[in-house]
């Protein structure tokens, strides 16, 4: 690296920078140093982004041809961090995941900015490995390759259309589905769609039975499906225009949540405090949001409870079986990156109250910084009552109104938006919720079909699913955690059980990582329990906290399909593996048309011990989407998630010390005037 300084740890960036002399930062030709970073978890800053560019291109590892596919914090083993105290040596690394687009080559490099050092280059196969994830520049390079082509122009023609600036070619995920054609080949699959004028929504008017398969590297369409030629239907549905929506209600009058004293939260650079509860917040080019050592202060110390929280993957697998959509099955964070597509939040839209906002700085296709504002939004809301009761013999009466935090971010992914809200309560639980919006997927309509729904005349809306999968690396009083699967268990009627009305529980330890595979199941209200391998409660009991499942359907494809072989973890409900810091992701590392069985087949395939070890659980979640007529043109909010809540973890409810709301903040509507 040019002009390497001594320093314990520098950001390099390249730039006319004499006028930094005078700003306190050491100057070595034309490289810029910055400070520190303070924690290994600390998220990556703007200068440690053009740093690692200036590394890799030093070391030549960059060209002309060169793209950033992912770049990225690598970050240290738990160990590593858990020991680091203020002041000690950090090393700050990388991962960078390169593509030239001349030749198609890709590698994957993790290099530290500390030292100035490449530590590792691995050459991406594409056969067996997969490809990088989807670049920015390939989603628009697209249009120009589909509308130079013979076959699809004539394609187009042969449906009236003649007008190919009005059409817009939506590259998606190819997959791997075995073709021939495609192996070996940095493959997209491209539907289209059509607009009446520029500021027409394309998603009203699919331009069905026609879908192009595209060489992005020899920028080529290598095989074009026409299946049929269909009608486009043809009505509009432009949500954002009056002329379409009517004009807007008048009759919603004004909310104002205001905390007149500030809110109840403190935010210390990345690390935030509210009420009992701590945690540092990280955001990742792939997963986007990430919760870092997740703990609740109980005296003088700090209880940690999750040490890494993220939503690491997630599968949209459609239903519809023709020759045009069979391959449709998105992974959204590991094919087109989560935190790539994160929006940028506005006050009183997004978020309501007294917002903190994080901003997120990410790498884009050239290994440049680019600043996303308000890319976090942190809030505390009301929500209800926390407890209450009215005692028939003292007649005494008490109320205490429950309280979460809210750290949520929301991405647009193609059509759909979707809002992943985390939630700590003052009770200790803690809750995922994600919010599942923006515009369905559309196809033409056939009164014969037995896998889309009609939501407007002559357009349909083919079935799908939506199904996350959430990493807790969990710490629940420690590094050491048990897995136990706890069920109701009905008795029947006989000596001990004489009327028939006894049920009891049943907790099954899990003990292997082959045990630990399951499937949730509502009817038997099952969920599990992680508790701490070292520490009790004062009844002798250990502290556990509950994962509590929502229990709908799991991947719908056949066991033998392609779309299961890829999309693997999404066939059970719970994965339990042994902590490895190289198991990051569900379905492995590189997605991007990998031939499956990747990611958690691999992680289990040891049956590693998971009773009394450091350990990490994968939750699967998620809805089955069967479009109503009520989803368009734009999808009213649908909710899914899970629960994290306490089970013996406190000796007692932690709550008792949640003062009583101020007579003032309680009112009625009375005769038209708002009384206290």
């Amino acid at each position: 690296m040019r002009g390497k300084p001594e320093t314990p740890y520098l950001a390099v960036l390249r730039t006319q920078c004499l006028d930094d002399i005078g700003a306190g930062r050491r100057v070595y030709g034309l490289v810029t140093v910055t400070p520190v970073r303070t924690h290994p978890l600390q998220r990556l800053s703007a200068d440690e982004i053009r740093a690692a560019r200036s590394l890799l291109d030093d070391n030549g590892l960059v060209t002309a041809a060169t793209k950033f596919a992912l770049l990225g914090l690598e970050e240290p083993d738990k160990l590593t961090v858990l020991g680091h105290r203020p002041g000690d040596p950090i090393d700050r690394r990388i991962r960078a995941v390169l593509l030239d687009l001349e030749t198609g080559a890709a590698r994957t490099v993790i290099a530290s900015l500390t030292r100035g050092a490449i530590d590792s280059i691995v050459d991406i196969d594409p056969v067996t490995d997969g490809q990088p994830p989807i670049l920015l520049e390939e989603l628009v390079t697209v249009d120009e390759i589909v509308k130079a082509d013979p076959g699809w122009r004539a394609a187009m023609e042969r449906r009236g259309i003649t007008d190919l600036d009005l059409v817009r070619p939506c590259p998606l995920a190819a997959g791997n589905y075995g073709i021939a054609s495609e192996r070996g080949r940095r493959m997209l699959h491209v539907l289209s769609f059509l607009q009446h004028r520029p500021e027409d929504h394309a998603w009203a008017h699919p331009i069905d039975g026609v879908v192009a398969y595209v060489d992005v590297i020899e920028k080529k369409v290598i095989e074009l499906i026409d299946d049929a030629v269909l009608p486009i239907p043809d009505e509009e549905a432009n949500h954002d225009d009056p002329a379409y929506t009517g004009p807007p209600r008048t009759t919603l009058r004004p909310i104002e949540i205001t905390q007149p004293e500030g809110p109840s939260f403190t935010v210390d650079d990345d690390v935030v405090t509210w009420e009992n509860w701590s945690f540092r917040v990280g955001f990742d080019p792939r997963e986007g949001l990430v919760l870092h050592q997740l703990g609740w202060r109980d005296g003088d110390r700090v209880r940690p409870i999750v040490y890494r929280a993220s939503v690491a993957e997630m599968v949209v697998p459609y239903a519809d079986p023709s020759p045009v959509r069979f391959w449709i099955s998105y992974f959204d964070a590991g094919e087109y990156l989560l935190g790539q597509q994160v929006n940028s939040l506005e006050l009183g839209c997004d978020c309501l109250g007294e917002i903190h906002y994080f901003d997120a700085v990410l790498a884009d296709g050239d290994g440049a910084p680019r600043e996303v504002r308000n890319a976090i939004c942190l809030h505390e809301e009301d929500f209800g009552v926390l407890w209450k009761h009215t005692d028939i013999f003292t007649e005494s009466s008490e109320t205490r109104r429950q309280r979460r935090l809210v750290i949520s971010f929301f991405v647009t992914v193609g059509n759909y938006d979707y809002g992943f809200y985390w939630y700590l309560y003052l009770d200790g639980t803690i809750q995922l919720e994600v919010k599942a919006t923006g515009v369905m997927a559309t196809s033409s309509y056939k009164s014969d079909s037995a896998y889309a729904t009609e939501v407007a005349p002559g357009l349909g809306a083919p079935f799908h699913q939506h199904l996350y999968c959430a990493r807790l690396d969990m710490m629940v009083d420690g590094l050491d955690n048990a897995v136990d699967e706890v069920e109701v268990q009905p008795l029947p009627i006989g000596p001990a059980n004489p009327n028939g009305n006894a049920f009891t529980r049943r907790a099954t330890r899990l003990r292997s990582e082959a045990e630990g595979a399951r499937t949730a199941d509502p009817m038997a209200g099952r969920t599990w329990h992680i508790s701490s391998s070292d520490s009790t409660n004062r009844l002798g009991r250990p502290v556990a906290y509950e994962l509590r499942p929502e229990g709908r359907p799991l991947l719908l494809a056949d066991p033998a399909s392609a779309t299961a072989h890829r999309a693997a973890f999404a066939t059970r409900s719970l994965w339990v593996t042994r902590y490895d810091p190289d198991e990051r992701f569900p379905a492995g590392d590189l997605v991007n048309q990998h031939p499956g069985g990747a990611g958690l087949p691999e992680y289990v395939a040891a049956d590693r011990a998971i009773e009394d070890q450091d350990v990490v659980l994968w939750h699967t979640f998620g809805a089955v989407h069967y479009p109503r007529p009520e989803d368009w043109p734009v999808m009213p909010v649908e909710y899914c998630g899970f629960t994290l809540r306490p089970v013996g973890f406190f000796d007692r409810n932690p709550t008792l010390d949640v003062p009583a709301t101020p007579a003032n903040h309680c009112g009625h509507h009375g005769g038209g005037e708002h009384h206290h």
